[in-house]
């Protein structure tokens, strides 16, 4: 149990790649959003041939919290988007159905969503007991990406006490991207993908409001990067072995993404869900198309106003209008378009079972077909 530590490589800024017309927020992150925390842990033991059961590991499990407070007690809105439902998440249903989220929201691979939730579950009710007794019970939220590819997904590694460190270890601050907790066996569009974030704040005159979107991106197509087809000039991208003559490997089709956004805008259920939907529209940015096998959960929560678990009677709440959600649309399809980015920029290569290789981008390749377009900020 622990981080794979490498020579750091850079995020898209760092490198002159800039997207979209919003500023970022001070760390960039979905932690932008005050009170926010995210902690990751990493599984990663094991070499070479696949004993299904025993390894190579190459997975991991990182957490959401909208705040550092019981959130159980101290629900927040909440709402999710299903754009395409090839997928295991769990309490999502349940978070449409009240419009609140009760729980940190974890994130790892799909045959390990059960294990999460069932610790999830017991970590909740170590904090309140009271759980299904004198009180409702309690709703976990877990999505998942598969990382078979180069996981010994069988062996259902993420086990309670990782779960239970990922939740205890999060914390508001620079978030750890690429191949850490969840993104661990990931790929991400022909390279290796992973754990990726970006945030925006929009300005005093639309509100002032922060949205970060946190990533964990596992998805196929054709990589492109500012509107530059980067997977074309780079000859890695879907479908490639039927329609060019080629030796080299083709590229998965398919895949899943969970894209996780949190806003300090006073949002409720509806507005959420709206706000949801629109990270397709970042993620198509980047060249995601939505394959037939391609899980797509996009979830979505404001921290703008605490729901309280005995609560009764009247929420009274000001909102953002309607016509002023315009702009939290574009801050969300900006932040998760270069959310992804992140997530394959900061990824390392990483050898699984059975030697299955995925490669991180070659950044500087990446750079010459970006000058080649014109399209670095200098």
């Amino acid at each position: 149990m622990y981080c794979v530590s490498e020579e750091r490589r850079p995020r898209a800024r760092e490198i002159g790649i800039q997207t979209g017309i919003f500023s970022p927020g001070e760390l960039n992150s979905i932690t932008d959003v005050s009170g926010v925390m995210v902690g990751h842990c990493t599984v990663f033991h094991g070499e070479g041939k696949l004993v299904p059961g025993k390894g190579p590991a190459r997975t991991g499990v990182t957490s959401i919290l909208p705040h550092s407070g019981n959130v159980f007690r101290e629900k927040v809105p909440g709402a999710a988007c299903v754009f395409n439902g090839y997928g295991k998440s769990v309490g999502l249903q349940q978070m449409n159905e009240t419009g609140t989220l009760e729980t940190p929201i974890l994130l790892t691979n799909t045959l390990n969503v059960g294990i999460v939730a069932d610790a999830l579950v017991e970590w909740c009710i170590e904090r309140n007991d009271d759980i299904g007794i004198t009180t409702s019970t309690v709703n976990p939220v877990v999505g998942e990406v598969n990382d078979g590819y180069l996981n010994d997904i069988q062996g259902r590694h993420v086990r309670k006490e990782h779960v239970f460190a990922a939740i205890e270890g999060a914390k508001p601050g620079p978030v750890e991207e690429g191949s850490v907790g969840a993104g661990t066996g990931s790929s991400c569009l022909g390279w290796k993908g992973g754990i990726g974030t970006s945030s925006r704040v929009l300005p005093e005159s639309l509100g002032g409001y922060a949205v970060g979107v946190l990533v964990q991106s596992n998805f196929g197509g054709v990589l492109t990067v500012d509107g530059v087809p980067v997977g074309r000039r780079l000859g890695r991208f879907a479908y490639r072995d039927h329609l060019e003559d080629s030796s080299s490997e083709p590229i998965e089709e398919d895949g899943s993404v969970m894209v996780v956004i949190a806003s300090d805008a006073p949002l409720d259920h509806r507005q959420l869900r709206r706000l949801a939907a629109r990270a397709s529209l970042g993620l198509a940015r980047t060249g995601f198309y939505g394959s037939n096998g391609s899980g797509d959960f996009f979830l979505a929560f404001s921290t703008a106003l605490r729901i309280p678990h005995e609560g009764a009677g009247m929420l009274n709440a000001d909102l953002v209008a309607n016509d002023a959600m315009s702009a939290l649309f574009l801050a969300v399809v900006e932040a998760t378009e270069e959310a992804v980015l992140n997530s394959m920029l900061r990824a390392t290569t990483v050898v699984g079972r059975d030697g299955h290789v995925v490669e991180a981008i070659n950044i500087a390749e990446l750079l010459d077909v970006m000058r080649e377009f014109g399209r670095l900020v200098r």
